[in-house]
């Protein structure tokens, strides 16, 4: 098993593009939605140092948690969805050198008193579903996927007040989030998140520009003869400040 990509570089502009799913440890790229693991990597080797918590808040197949565990982080996942932490701790179960095994926890990110103390946390990654565009779960009361834009970003607000309750002061969040398109014209989703985290009272560190691939309907758009808008190719990460 290979426990580092064999080509890899920290990114040093605002504009990401990773064509290849990483394919090291255990990271694959079967589950809908996830992000490439080169993502995670730059940002925890960017905004932290080993053995710093670092919490990923929709933890999905556990991307960002296999990459604290190569980079000796103490990982902390959270989920509504018990198939994802199950795929999760699948993922896990390799063995390296890091002093710490992440922990997985079966929460809703929207509410974690009781859970997550307050200022404990270095650094928060965060790749919420885009509202209900890929639906996760069919009757998860708490989870976002199964909601309309106004419901979602409803919900996005109350998350983002508990980001900035248990992130420690002068330490990072960083929120991966598209644009969507409902009748062929855009929801701004990106931007709305933006704001909200904004108005919460974070400090807006960066805005990075990621190029989308390997989206399954892209191909169908493109063959659509009668398509009268530009594909989606882009997502956002915005790095925000406590």
């Amino acid at each position: 098993m290979e426990y580092k990509p064999k080509q890899f570089k920290l990114e040093d502009t605002t504009i990401w593009k990773f064509k290849e799913r990483g394919n090291w440890a255990t990271h694959k790229g079967d589950y809908r939605g996830n992000c490439p693991p080169q993502v995670p990597r730059n940002l925890i080797l960017k905004y932290t140092k080993e053995g710093d918590i670092v919490l990923d808040t929709f933890c999905g197949s556990g991307t960002t948690l296999i990459e604290t565990k190569l980079l000796n982080r103490k990982g902390v996942g959270i989920d509504v969805n018990v198939k994802a932490l199950r795929i999760s701790k699948e993922r896990l179960n390799f063995k390296s050198n890091n002093l710490y095994e992440p922990k997985l926890i079966k929460a809703d990110s929207t509410n974690l008193r009781g859970i997550v103390p307050n200022k404990c946390i270095d650094f928060i990654f965060a790749h919420p579903p885009y509202a209900n565009i890929i639906k996760y779960s069919d009757n998860i009361k708490e989870d976002l996927s199964r909601l309309d834009v106004n419901d979602f970003l409803n919900q996005i607000k109350l998350f983002s007040m508990e980001c900035f309750r248990i992130l420690k002061k002068d330490k990072y969040c960083a929120v991966l989030i598209g644009d969507i398109r409902k009748n062929k014209n855009i929801i701004p989703l990106g931007f709305y998140i933006m704001n909200i985290f904004n108005q919460t009272g974070f400090t807006l560190k960066e805005i990075i520009i990621k190029e989308q691939h390997n989206c399954k309907k892209t191909d169908y758009w493109r063959q659509n003869k009668n398509r009268d808008f530009y594909l989606l190719a882009h997502e956002y990460i915005f790095v925000l400040k406590k």
